[in-house]
């Protein structure tokens, strides 16, 4: 009911009658609903993974990967605190598998991708084909893929997720489902969606159906190579560096309909230009070290540490040295409705 404070005697009678009705009045809220500009609940934080990593470890001890289907510790925005999300319209966490464990298969309708910050030999099958984890590579489970992960080397293998959940609950679209085992059997041999569709090439007769890339795993080793190769040509934008985005190569769109995903490189000394947009951004330090400046908030990040950058929040980037940030955002999805929208300052940055 609208709370009834100061209003004059006719008015106020008026929106009693009408409550009773279950309506109310527009004009007392509308400029609370349509406002000039973005005014997120959101705020911008940073988990320093040398602050978080005992607790991720820790969750191991309480509890198995597959009594918990999958053991992550939510990394929940404080400003958002109890509704699971980091920003208001995507979920991320710290996912844990350890040596000979199995995180059971199952498929569901949120898309999602695990940025892999820590260990080594552990996997994620996606329909029939594994994908092996190393630091820095990009994994992908599209909407109703049946995907599991599970563990063949000797160490801990920690990843960040990042799922559009608050935007799956919106639509009140959500469906989940169980395989009967909890791995799925390996149908593809590993390396087979990237030898079909990550070569400029595809298949003759491959229907371009999915909205989703058909390539799931993006390896480090590769995209690093891409940057490395692209800094000699000196082209840097004064707010991003030198900033790629990791494509659907069906389409030429981002990796999944409602997430889009990215990697830059800030060279030695980078001193980028303030910048902002409407998507808010989950990054992830791959290498070096720097300062990031979000709104009124200064940080020195590191290697592992995640971080997030609220929507129309200012951000820019200070490198100590060479430094590349994976992140991901929901700009794919804000750009297919219309309403995404950036602000650049290029008079306050240099390389």
């Amino acid at each position: 009911m609208t709370e009834l404070t100061n209003f004059p005697p006719d008015r106020e009678a008026f929106y009693k009658d009408i409550d009773s009705h279950n309506m109310a009045p527009l004009w007392e809220v509308f400029r609370q609903l349509i406002t000039p500009h973005p005014r997120p609940k959101a705020v911008p934080h940073c988990w320093h993974y040398g602050d978080v990593r005992d607790w991720v470890m820790r969750a191991g001890e309480v509890i198995s990967a597959k009594e918990a289907e999958r053991r992550v510790l939510v990394l929940e925005n404080p400003g958002l605190r109890g509704q699971t999300r980091i920003t208001n319209s995507l979920y991320a966490g710290l996912q844990l598998i350890l040596p000979g464990e199995i995180a059971p298969s199952h498929r569901h309708s949120q898309s999602a991708l695990r940025f892999i910050v820590e260990g080594t030999g552990a996997y994620t099958a996606v329909d029939g084909e594994r994908a092996y984890m190393e630091r820095g590579d990009l994994i992908l489970t599209p909407p109703m893929t049946w995907h599991d992960h599970g563990s063949d080397g000797s160490e801990p293998t920690i990843w960040l997720d990042g799922l559009d959940i608050p935007i799956i609950q919106t639509f009140d679209a959500s469906f989940l489902e169980g395989f009967p085992e909890d791995s799925q059997p390996s149908t593809r041999p590993p390396g087979d969606s990237r030898a079909r569709y990550g070569r400029n090439m595809r298949p003759m007769d491959c229907q371009v159906n999915g909205t989703s890339s058909p390539v799931f795993s993006y390896p480090y080793e590769e995209y690093r190579g891409t940057l490395e190769k692209m800094r000699e040509q000196e082209e840097w934008d004064s707010c991003h560096g030198l900033k790629m985005t990791f494509i659907n190569p069906l389409s030429g769109g981002p990796v999944m309909p409602t997430i889009a995903a990215f990697v830059q490189l800030l060279p030695k000394e980078f001193s980028g230009a303030p910048y902002r947009s409407t998507d808010g951004t989950v990054y992830s330090v791959v290498d070096g070290t720097g300062r990031v400046e979000i709104d009124d908030l200064k940080l020195n990040v590191s290697p592992r540490d995640v971080f997030v950058v609220p929507s129309w929040s200012s951000v820019r980037f200070i490198a100590a040295d060479d430094m590349v940030l994976f992140s991901f955002s929901d700009r794919s999805a804000q750009e297919k409705l219309g309403i995404w929208r950036e602000e650049r300052d290029l008079d306050g940055g240099s390389k």
